[in-house]
């Protein structure tokens, strides 16, 4: 049987023979395209390369692309688990020619890998043409030697694609399988197209011509190549299904979650566990490439499927939470092919248990409130919006996960009533939503790197160097001239200038010509090329014109110690509190550091006092920080920390600093090994000293710990120290001693305190008043007396030694402390059942400008403001215990 993992092997190997370049699949999460949420296709990482404001060192190449499609325009996620082939994640087998190769060497690849090299029957295989392609039919006919009948000609949209209103666009040739006449359907463009019998499997998209505006289309000059392979339905019909849940792949994801539930994988639960298995893969290769539950964007997409899962879970009668339990048996099935599964696992599997624990304190409460609603609703009536807004609102529940629900009771939900409610909500969330944060006019930095290449990084090892202006960019378009005053962009052949990356913000400093000044304000990058942000100080700056550059070294410096220190504090953090600690975000300033890491519980003292204590011991140690240049798989093969969803190119740099037995490097003996372009000090030493300020939450389930070090630490200490000293100046104690000295003074305050508190209630049982008579009401003896120079502090210890005197009965006291008055009642035990303390305290208060009171039926306090009201209070009492 053909597996999925012998089926992509199949595929790249084939293409590579033909000479493509087998490219690693991009993160899910775009680097290219602000307009999409997840990667969706295989050409999303080539986007650049066909419209050709990019160039790589090949013009074939070939991928397995992870794909998700559960947010905004392609959205799968209502039809998974019902349905043989939707799918949240699934991989898409590609092979694209950027200028090489057309439509004959396309379709002839296409032909001879499904018929030879994965031995399809072709007798059940059909294409489709665009209807006015007629070249693609005549090839179709001499490579695979199909009929007419068998070549389908459509008219619409579905045969021509268009990167958009404007740009590349072209004809399609789609392949479709057979899976016999004993299942419904048709072949495309037929009545019965939407049956299951006729599968596309194969899509061949034809980059010929370029829409322009005036919705003309000219040739494109390069004509190009981009194709789209669903592996899971070829896999489908190579094991003689034509479900994807049937092949090995799911098939051994189902069987997981059907032992781990002690279910049948076949039997009532079955769509259940086809959610499971699908949405497990979408959750764990998300949180891989970086990504974490949230509120908004694509966290909030992340948090939609995890939950949508674990509430099919709960239906299984899962106890406790699952899907973390599975994660093992989905890198067993494709952490070969994605090694980012094995590396991220803890995290994966961590991320999973919690979001799980939290929704399952909230599932049980939003069900029982769906099942309520349904109650007062007649049959077959849609859910109110305003209530399926409330699930969302209170519980947490996604609009799809309501509907989901209630699908499966053949109820729909009132969406307009839902929209209305969350409108101000959704308008937020797009004002937040910005993509993946690349510039409108990244084209004039992409037209620069064409023409010039990538800018020339020399930062590494010095803070000063020569160059020279290839471009100068002043309101977003290229000019020759730059004056004093003007505020431009500058790109240069070569920089000693960081750009910002990593977390590390971007060098300052200045550039110097013919005895002039620029000042750089910044640094930032775009398609390889560094942007330095400057403000012409005196002269004039020409294109082409040599400059010496200058980086602020005291400020680069500060930032290389903060940088380091990340480094150290990130394996502290992993060594003190568990492997599922990753990054998830770090500023590098010249004034301090912040990290952000995936962790789901506040950091104890102890726990951050040892990490503060780790990292100054490596800084101690003084070694020399490494960097080394290897491939991705070497690094990784040593133990190297990635930050996870960043894309690395053939060579990657990898930073090692510190001594200690971790397994880690070349000797197995490194301390912190990661992956990284930042800048960095030479020895640990150079840091200086760490010192953690704090930690804190930063969202849902990341903590943030800020620090400083160096320079900014010793200033921090110092000011410490200075406060230290005027304590212990004022204590007339050694700065050693202070803090004994304030402990005994604390415990020599509470001891005066106790017996002022003492003396009070001495005078006031005493020397301060007269005690009133012990009178009885309604059978039950009572003390009722007004005290002065006592504290509500006081009353309950005086009213308990009254009690004790009394024997029998209760005790009501009114402490005049100026602006404050202070009432209690007391009521001994015997008398509780009938006459409580509470009672007697609310009905004093009420007469003395109070409201409330509270405590227990033997003592009970209040407050109350007028003083003059006290006889009333006391009589108010009286009347509570004559009933």
């Amino acid at each position: 049987m053909r597996t999925l993992n012998d089926i992509r092997s199949t595929f790249l190997t084939y293409f590579e023979k033909q000479g493509h370049a087998v490219v690693d699949s991009s993160p899910l999460v775009p680097r290219n395209d602000p307009t999409l949420l997840f990667a969706n296709s295989g050409m999303v990482q080539f986007k650049n390369l066909f419209t050709g404001v990019e160039t790589r060192d090949y013009q074939r190449a070939t991928t397995a692309q992870k794909c998700v499609r559960a947010g905004g325009k392609h959205n799968d996620l209502d039809n998974v688990g019902y349905t043989a082939r939707h799918h949240t994640f699934f991989e898409m087998l590609g092979n694209f020619s950027f200028g090489d190769y057309f439509k004959a060497d396309a379709i002839k690849f296409a032909w001879e890998l499904i018929t030879k090299e994965l031995g399809i029957d072709k007798n059940r295989l059909y294409v489709t043409v665009y209807h006015t392609d007629d070249e693609a039919a005549a090839i179709w006919k001499r490579v695979a030697g199909l009929s007419d009948e068998r070549i389908i000609r459509i008219a619409t949209d579905d045969n021509f694609w268009m990167m958009g209103p404007t740009g590349p666009c072209g004809p399609c040739s789609e392949i479709f399988y057979d899976h016999g006449d004993h299942i419904w359907g048709g072949p495309p463009g037929s009545p019965e197209e939407d049956g299951d019998r006729f599968v596309e499997i194969w899509n061949l998209v034809f980059m010929q011509y370029e829409q322009r505006e005036d919705g003309t289309r000219v040739d494109l000059p390069n004509q190009s190549i981009d194709t789209g392979m669903g592996i899971e339905r070829v896999a489908a019909l190579l094991q003689g299904t034509n479900d994807n849940y049937g092949t090995d792949l799911m098939r051994n994801l189902i069987e997981a979650s059907a032992n781990a539930t002690s279910s049948d994988p076949d039997g009532p639960g079955k769509t259940h566990h086809r959610v499971i298995a699908d949405h497990l893969r979408s959750t764990a290769f998300l949180i891989a490439d970086g990504v974490t539950p949230s509120k908004d964007g694509r966290g909030y997409v992340l948090r939609r499927i995890m939950r949508r899962a674990m509430r099919h879970a709960h239906l299984l009668g899962a106890a406790d939470p699952l899907m973390h339990r599975l994660v093992p048996a989905l890198v067993g099935q494709m952490g070969a092919a994605y090694p980012e599964l094995g590396q991220a696992q803890a995290l994966i599997e961590e991320t999973l248990r919690a979001e799980e624990t939290r929704f399952r304190q909230t599932l049980d409460r939003g069900l029982k409130l769906l099942d309520e609603e349904l109650i007062s609703l007649p049959d077959g009536a849609d859910l109110p919006g305003a209530t399926a807004f409330k699930l969302y609102d209170t519980f947490g529940f996604p609009l799809d996960l309501t509907q989901d629900a209630l699908r499966e009771k053949d109820r729909g939900v009132d969406t307009d009533g839902f929209d209305a409610a969350m409108a101000e909500q959704k308008a937020k969330a797009r004002a937040a939503w910005s993509g993946t944060g690349e510039a409108a006019d990244a084209q004039v930095w992409f037209d620069i790197a064409d023409a010039h290449g990538a800018t020339d990084f020399l930062g590494y090892d010095t803070e000063n160097a020569e160059g020279q202006i290839i471009a100068i960019i002043k309101d977003g378009v290229q000019v020759q001239t730059a004056k004093a005053g003007d505020e431009v962009q500058i790109v240069l052949n070569q920089t000693p200038f960081y750009a910002e990356s990593g977390g590390q913000v971007g060098d300052m400093g200045q550039i110097s010509f013919d005895g002039n000044l620029a000042t750089v304000t910044d640094t930032k990058k775009q398609a390889d090329v560094f942007i330095h942000f400057c403000s012409i100080q005196s002269g004039e700056l020409n294109v082409g014109a040599g400059v010496e550059l200058a980086v602020d070294p005291t400020r680069r410096g500060q930032i290389r110690a903060n940088h380091s220190a990340t480094h150290l504090l990130h394996e502290a953090l992993r060594g003190t509190l568990g492997e599922h600690v990753a990054q998830r975000g770090s500023l590098n300033a010249p004034d301090r550091l912040r990290f952000d890491f995936s962790h789901n519980a506040a950091i104890s003292l102890e726990d951050l006092q040892r990490v503060e204590a780790e990292v100054n011991s490596y800084i101690r140690q003084n070694t020399a920080v490494e960097t080394r240049v290897m491939t991705p798989d070497d690094a990784r093969d040593m133990g190297a920390q990635a930050l996870f969803g960043e894309k690395y190119g053939d060579e990657v740099r990898v930073v090692s600093m510190g001594r200690a037995d971790t397994g880690k490097g070349a000797d197995g003996k490194t301390y912190s090994l990661e992956l990284c372009g930042g800048t960095h000090v030479r020895q640990t030493g150079d840091i200086g000293v760490f010192v953690a300020l704090g930690d804190s939450a930063s969202s849902a389930g990341v903590r943030r710990i800020e620090a400083l070090t160096g320079a900014a630490a010793f200033d921090y200490l110092s000011a410490q120290d200075q406060r230290l000293a005027q304590v212990a100046t004022s204590l007339k104690a050694q700065p050693a001693d202070v803090a004994e000295r304030v402990k005994s003074l604390m415990d020599e305050r509470k001891a005066l305190q106790n017996e002022v508190a003492q003396l009070r209630r001495e005078l006031a049982m005493s020397g301060g008043a007269a005690a009133p008579a012990v009178e009885e009401v309604n059978g039950t003896a009572f003390q009722a007396q007004v005290l002065q120079g006592v504290t509500g502090k006081d009353l309950p210890g005086i009213i308990d030694e009254m009690k004790s005197q009394m024997g029998s009965g209760a005790v009501l006291l009114i402490a005049d402390a100026g602006e404050k008055v202070a009432v209690a009642a007391g009521v001994t035990d015997d008398k509780t059942a009938t006459v409580s303390a509470v009672d007697l305290v609310k009905a004093a208060v009420a007469e003395m400008g109070g409201k409330g009171g509270g405590g227990r039926p033997d003592m009970a306090q209040g407050g109350a403001k007028d003083i003059s009201g006290a006889d009333a209070a006391m009589t108010a009492a009286r009347k509570v215990l004559e009933g």
